[in-house]
């Protein structure tokens, strides 16, 4: 009789050995591979890429020199691993450069896009210990050596040390290039240029190769480049002085997109909300030039060990190192290996950090983080790809923008305003508004709208939902008609100003504005001041006792899926969201929060609002009573 570990040991044996079938020698060639048919020649059977039995100077009875010369042109991985030797990082032995699993799936996608002959651009997140930079850097060499001259490349990491060593990788590779194949007039080295510290270049192929590092940018400036590999971008400082973008944008912009150029940003995470986690994000959602690359811990060969007692094994492990098995398809030798080395690291968010499963864990390194990563990611998957129109709400056609008698929204495709669900009839609804400056370096003015979904008895649509937003740059009395005119296109919609800035405006401006919002807009916040006559003043002020329990609010329904987000930039200011060492809660520097607290107000004022039966509205003087 079979029991449950009999078949987890009979499907690891299964795994064990698709691993082992899909490994095969470069010098023969992957069988596998549907860009390849089979050829033989001296009596053994070759994988040959269809581009080189495809061009004109190849036939059958060319010689072993030039054969091999022209597969170099064709096949990567046979000039690799026949010209490239690497040093070992166990043994320190020399041996021929061989891609391992990643660097093959890795080199598999850079060939997709060189076959179609457009332009290479690629994000890479990288684990450790599985040879990243060597393989961008042995196939720069690849491009400068056999496919072009004068084709200059950049190296440029957070430290120029680090550059400086990834260089060094090419400087054995050419020391050691076999001769043979070497066809220029002077040996296979690098060579001072010009009396330039950090340029190289390589006789006979005029090809220079320039280190730099982000804090000493001038040196990338104005380069002629057409290879460009950013080693460790998430480490880069981030500075008044010193901004990673400014200086990508100065590199990359002279690439020119033309066949056989290449563009690599690389990294280990180091944490959300800078630049690479940006820059990441983008890639994956498809509004980048650059095609995005992760490989998880268990793709890497040396992370396993032998399992001597698979079920004492499997009695051992937790729901996630079983998730490992059942989701993502480890073998019990890659698991075994992860339960050592996590029990060696203590707390399991470092784990996932060095070695990370996916690319969620691998950016929640950080442990300032309000929010967590994996649990913003989830609302983003689940809520964030809806269509939205974009237009402005106005309060009436053609009129003052005080009047605010029969709002409307007029499409516009470059209007300030999303709508993701256009009103409807007997819903409730909260418009919260935070107030920013007027110029387009200042923060932002928000003007977010949820739908309460307390008339419907159905638990799955109870969340509240992020229904409409307007974000922009705006006077600050046209911003509270706006507000107004939202508010009113939604029902009437409870409006809730954030009040500090009005409340602190100078010569009295920005009371003059509440109180214009009161007079005119009679579903107006108002919170308790204490008073015994009246509802108290008007807006939310935010405080450091009330911000405190609105982010606490907040961070509870991010974790538990307790309310549904719309805005893919919501979720990015909720990756960028920081506890400061003295336990205040701020945005990460050059970021935003001004679509979080509208968020984290409106979310509160709901939790404090009664339950209203379909088509009735609700009485906001019970609110507030707590300020």
């Amino acid at each position: 009789m079979t029991t449950p570990i009999d078949h987890i040991i009979k499907e690891n044996n299964i795994r064990k050995s698709a691993l082992a079938s899909a490994a095969y020698d470069p010098l023969t060639g992957n069988p596998r591979s549907p860009h390849r048919r089979p050829v033989v020649r001296d009596g053994a059977r070759l994988w040959l890429p269809e581009t080189m039995l495809k061009d004109p100077a190849y036939n059958s009875s060319l010689s072993r020199h030039d054969f091999d010369t022209l597969r170099f042109r064709h096949d990567f991985e046979f000039w690799a691993a026949t010209c490239v030797s690497i040093t070992d990082k166990h043994t320190g032995h020399i041996i021929p450069f061989r891609l391992n699993a990643p660097q093959r799936r890795f080199v598999e996608q850079v060939e997709q896009v060189r076959l179609n002959h457009a332009p290479l651009r690629f994000i890479m997140l990288k684990a450790r210990q599985w040879g990243g930079s060597t393989v961008v850097q042995v196939y720069f060499a690849w491009i400068q050596i056999i496919h072009r001259r004068n084709w200059n490349s950049l190296i440029c990491a957070h430290i120029k040390d680090i550059a400086a060593g990834i260089r060094g990788m090419y400087t054995r590779l050419l020391a050691s290039y076999p001769p043979a194949f070497w066809e220029e007039e002077g040996k296979p080295e690098f060579r001072p240029y010009e009396r330039m510290n950090s340029t190289r270049y390589i006789p006979g192929r005029d090809c220079k190769v320039t280190v730099c590092s982000s804090e000493s940018q001038e040196s990338a400036r104005g380069l002629d480049c057409s290879l460009v590999h950013l080693s460790e971008v998430a480490y880069w400082k981030d500075s008044l002085l010193h901004r990673p973008e400014d200086l990508i944008r100065s590199v990359v912009s002279g690439v020119a997109r033309k066949e056989l150029s290449f563009v690599v940003m690389e990294s280990t995470a180091n944490g959300v909300g800078n630049f690479f986690h940006r820059e990441w994000l983008r890639a994956v959602a498809g509004k980048s030039d650059k095609i995005p690359f992760f490989v998880p811990w268990f793709e890497i060969p040396i992370y396993s060990e032998k399992v001597d007692d698979p079920a004492a094994l499997w009695g051992s492990l937790d729901d996630y190192e079983r998730d490992l098995w059942h989701n993502h398809g480890c073998t019990l030798e890659a698991i075994a290996w992860y339960h050592a080395k996590r029990m060696e690291a203590g707390e399991h968010r470092t784990m996932m950090a060095e070695f990370p499963s996916t690319p969620d864990e691998a950016f929640c390194a950080t442990s300032v983080n309000v929010f967590a990563t994996a649990d913003v990611e989830r609302m983003r998957r689940d809520g964030c790809n809806m269509a939205c129109e974009r237009g402005e709400v106005t309060g009436c056609p053609g009129g003052l923008p005080s009047d605010i008698s029969a709002p409307r929204f007029t499409a516009v495709p470059d209007g300030g305003c999303s709508v993701w669900s256009r009103p409807r009839e007997g819903a409730s609804y909260i418009a919260a508004v935070d107030i920013g400056g007027r110029s387009r370096h200042s923060d932002w003015s928000v003007i977010s709208v949820m739908d309460r979904h307390t008339d419907s008895g159905s638990s799955d649509v109870e969340r509240p939902e992020v229904v409409a937003q307007w974000r922009g740059h705006i006077d600050h009395d046209l911003l509270a008609w706006k507000a107004a005119a939202m508010a009113a296109w939604y029902n009437d919609a409870l409006l809730v100003v954030e009040s500090n800035t009005w409340e602190t405006a100078s010569e009295g401006r920005g009371r003059y504005i509440l109180d214009m919002l009161a007079e005119n807009y009679a579903n107006l916040y108002f919170r308790d001041d204490g008073s015994r006559d009246g509802p108290g003043r008007p807006g939310f002020h935010t405080n450091v006792a009330t911000k405190a329990a609105v982010i606490a609010n907040l961070i509870a329904l991010v974790r538990d899926d307790g309310y549904i987000e719309r805005s893919s930039e919501a979720c990015d200011e909720l990756l960028e969201y920081e506890c400061n060492p003295d336990g205040s809660y701020s945005a990460r520097r050059d970021c935003h929060d001004d679509i979080l607290m509208t968020r984290a107000i409106a979310l509160w004022v709901n939790a404090s609002l009664p339950r209203t039966e379909p088509g009735e509205g609700f009485d906001c003087s019970c609110l507030a009573r707590y300020y």
